[in-house]
């Protein structure tokens, strides 16, 4: 297979959030033969298992969008040393019902930038133990928590220089990573 559909879970609903910026940044360093589309999931009712046997049209939206991707990628704020409730919420209604799981088989990669010093390795740990349990196998090095701070990004909203080598390293792996694992 010479192109690879990724499905971005940006897990921010904030119109200037990080994490949103860093998802569309780090894209770009991707190589030809990957694209990238971000998926939308502000627009998901709350997940009620009451609904899995008629779910909302966004569901199916995004189940369909995750099932046609050859791989994910989660670009994730940390909320109270966790992840995102939207972004748990997107989790829960695309692994419904049970057994019908979007997630499951699709190799994945996991970043996130936050305003404190250790970016979001909490929020990242706890995504991790939600993947793993859905088969999402899941790039484990090299890890990247970035801090959001000045200089991240340059003045056209690319990856900076102070950033890029190490962020090109990641995109590198999560590559070769989603090659290897990719259906």
């Amino acid at each position: 297979m010479s192109q690879y559909q990724i499905a971005v879970v940006v897990g921010s609903l904030r119109r200037d959030s990080f994490n949103r910026k860093l998802a569309t940044a780090v894209v770009k360093l991707a190589p030809a033969g990957f694209s990238f589309k971000q998926l939308q999931i502000g627009d998901l009712p709350l997940y009620n298992q009451d609904d899995d046997a008629a779910p909302a049209a966004s569901v199916k939206r995004l189940k369909a969008e995750i099932a046609a991707a050859q791989g994910l990628l989660f670009v994730t704020a940390e909320y109270n040393r966790s992840i995102p409730g939207v972004l748990k919420n997107a989790i829960d209604h695309a692994s419904r019902p049970y057994g019908q799981s979007a997630w499951a088989g699709k190799p994945a990669g996991v970043l996130g930038a936050s305003v404190g010093a250790i970016g979001t390795a909490m929020a990242q740990q706890h995504l991790r133990n939600v993947l793993a349990y859905l088969d999402v196998p899941t790039l484990g090095q090299p890890e990247a928590f970035i801090h959001a701070k000045d200089g991240l990004f340059d003045e056209a909203g690319d990856i900076a220089a102070g950033s890029r080598q190490f962020l090109q390293n990641w995109m590198d792996h999560y590559v070769a990573w989603v090659k290897k694992h990719a259906a």
